[in-house]
């Protein structure tokens, strides 16, 4: 198979890598809508640099952590020297002139790549941005003789945004992990010979060979009779998952035993965890509504300080006395300096993209920052019942025909009709008749939402679904549904009820924890689901649910919610994601379960848990917590620190040095505050 090269409207040849386009082709790192940093390019190219208020593009890879202290270092041992020939040497015009020449070497290094971002900022239309800010405060304070606090403000600039981009690089180091999870190169079965090959070279239906210790490239169907696998990078689970023949097995799978060979079903750029990096990839594009605050905010809230330091300046002249225009110019430059909104612009995005990279490190994937805000208000976590809290793995427990008909013959129809339902009961009744026969011929089949399936067999109706169907077609039976405790499946063929089939589920092994933490959040649980009432209620009663309603076509379950949302209360719904689509809608986080099974889930869902865990619900739902309280820890300090420095500076009381620490020390607390929650443990 030749691969297909992707190209922009230039022309340009886009690099192929599992998000394709979405790759940045200059810094070769995953392009994020509105990225504000970007870390370890996949190329040797230069970074980037994109600006959208604070937006920078930095590169950790390219140059080592010295290299990116070096200016700052270099500025630092000129300024303190230059403190020093302050105090030795008396002033005279030559020391005068060697002093503003040192100062200004002291300068160079850490203002000119401020001033160079000022200008690019300004020509894309941006004029008030922080480096404008930095460039105006810091040649006034050289203006009248201030050269000291000069290279002081912006070598704590420098300095600060090295820490900054050091911590962006660590929060992203979630997602460089995921984009090498996947190897370039596979071994391919070729004539039962092995052949080293790209990975996105290998066709559907080709045969990978995969080594103990080795990461599979594709998606795929293990050809092996058994084999375990490490999926931490996948599922943040790092217990090893043991895989039969014929199971699916994924990119970024890690085999622990012997040989194994796997038969490949998608293509390079089709697999799961293609589809999972683009969407943590995007994930960033749906801003929080604070954050989308801040940066609002900051474009009002920086050309405002801009004319309060002139009028500071300036207007002083016509009400004070003893008027001196370079002490007022020197209090209009501290507090320029204070007023920039660093803090507030990096640490809010950087306190969400944490959350959202401690949550996949924890294999649960958000669609954005929103909705980690979301969740950390949510009072009800409404849930389906099969395959969210029980496995879905549903097994035949007994057949009860009437004994006028046909057991054999009558589950042979059954078993060919289910063939066309993929519900967890379709899969439980081919183990248990056995591959369909497809010598029986169907006509008119039907999917009747909620309640079951219909078809025509020689000439006569076939219903198979729940006693609901039955009344629906007027089928008439001498049993009480509600006295059977497991899930059934009742029977009608020509107009006769033949019987029933019980089929049972069990109950994941951490749903219970995850409802007593929920509970412990003050969060509410209900479970709404299509099956049976009976089975509902006595699932919903293990678990310690609150609220259980069984027996619910789709449109029941969105009243349900709507109840609920009536109250002026939030909602989440946990469930597939695609058969209960009207209620994800509906609710206010959509929450899928078994995103590495479908990829409609991960399409459709808010949030995806990849690895099925109940437990993962709570978790998540206390991730956006923490996000959120790190979030308004940050706005408070920022605004509290500047709001008093800003009244000092305005009166006088506070120098450059003050408004140093009300500018970089406070966004460097914040962004030490922010990268908090990716050493937290949930």
């Amino acid at each position: 198979m030749e691969h297909q090269h992707k190209y922009d409207a230039q022309g340009n040849q886009l690099c192929c890598t599992p998000a394709e386009n979405k790759i940045d082709k200059n810094s070769g790192f995953p392009q994020f809508a509105d990225d504000r940093c970007c870390s370890k390019p996949l190329s040797n190219k230069e970074p980037h640099s994109d600006h959208d208020g604070h937006n920078h593009s930095h590169s950790v890879e390219n140059e080592s952590v010295f290299k990116m202290f070096l200016p700052a270092v270099i500025s630092l041992v000129l300024l303190l020297s230059g403190i020093a020939m302050d105090n030795w040497f008396t002033a005279t015009w030559f020391t005068g002139c060697i002093r503003i020449i040192w100062y200004l070497a002291a300068y160079i290094p850490v203002g000119l790549p401020v001033f160079k971002e000022a200008v690019q900022v300004i020509v894309k239309g941006d004029v008030f941005s922080e480096f404008f800010l930095m460039g105006i405060a810091t040649i006034g304070a050289f203006a009248i003789g201030e050269y000291p606090e000069g290279v002081a403000v912006m070598l704590f600039y420098a300095v600060g945004e090295v820490f900054q981009t050091l911590a962006v690089s660590r929060a992203k180091a979630n997602i460089r992990s995921l984009l090498d999870q996947r190897p370039d190169e596979v071994t391919v079965l070729i004539n039962s010979e092995p052949q080293t090959v790209k990975a996105e070279t290998v066709n559907i239906g080709e045969v990978i060979q995969l080594k103990s210790a080795e990461k599979l490239g594709l998606d795929g169907e293990l050809l092996s009779d058994t084999a375990s696998f490490n999926t931490s990078a996948l599922t943040g689970e790092s217990k090893p998952d043991t895989k039969s023949k014929g199971q699916t097995v994924l990119a970024g799978m890690i085999n622990l035993n012997t040989i194994s060979q796997v038969k490949v079903t998608a293509a390079y750029t089709d697999s799961k965890l293609s589809k999972i990096l683009e969407l943590v990839q995007n994930a960033t594009s749906q801003k929080a509504p604070t954050e989308l605050f801040i940066r609002k905010f900051a474009k009002i809230y920086t050309p405002i300080v801009v004319f309060l330091a002139l009028a500071i300046c300036l207007v002083p002249y016509f009400i004070v006395a003893d008027y001196q225009f370079k002490e007022w110019l020197y209090r209009a430059l501290v507090f320029l300096v204070i007023s920039c909104p660093c803090a507030l612009v990096i640490s809010i995005p950087l306190g969400y993209f944490g959350g959202i990279g401690a949550a996949s490190r924890n294999g649960i994937l958000f669609k954005g920052s929103n909705f980690l805000d979301t969740l950390a208000n949510i009072k009800n976590v409404v849930m389906d019942k099969t395959g969210t809290m029980t496995e879905g793995v549903f097994k035949v427990q007994e057949v009860v025909f009437h004994p006028s008909f046909n057991k054999d013959e009558i589950m042979k129809m059954v078993n060919i009709l289910e063939s066309h339902s993929t519900h967890p009961v379709a899969t439980a009744i081919h183990q248990y008749v056995g591959k369909p026969d497809t010598s029986i011929r169907l006509e008119r089949t039907e999917e009747i939402a909620g309640h079951g399936l219909k078809s025509t067999v020689n000439g006569k109706d076939i219903l198979v679904g729940n006693f609901k169907l039955m009344k629906k077609f007027g089928i008439v039976y001498d049993l009480d549904p509600d006295s059977i405790v497991y899930t059934t499946i009742a029977v009608a063929y020509a107009n006769k009820f033949v019987g029933y089939i019980t089929i049972a589920d069990s109950i994941k092994d951490d749903a219970q924890q995850a409802v007593k933490s929920l509970h412990k959040l003050n969060i509410k649980a209900t479970m709404l689901s299509g099956d049976k009432g009976t089975v509902v209620k006595h699932v919903a009663e293990q678990l310690g649910i609150d609220s259980a309603f069984g027996d619910l076509l789709p449109e029941d379950k969105v009243n349900r919610v709507k109840e609920i949302k009536a109250k002026g209360e939030s909602v989440a719904f946990v469930g597939d994601g695609v058969n209960d689509a009207p209620v994800v809608a509906l609710s206010d986080v959509g929450i899928a379960m078994g995103g590495l099974g479908s990829d409609a889930t991960i399409e459709t869902a808010d949030v995806v848990i990849q690895d099925d865990m109940p437990s993962k619900i709570p978790m998540a739902i206390n991730i956006g917590k923490q996000t959120k309280k790190i979030v308004w820890q940050n706005i408070a300090l920022a605004f509290g620190v500047k709001a008093v420095v800003l009244v000092l500076g305005a009166g006088g009381l506070a120098t450059m040095w003050e408004a140093v620490f009300a500018d970089v020390g406070v966004a460097l607390l914040a962004i030490l505050n922010a990268v908090r929650i990716q050493r937290m443990k949930f």
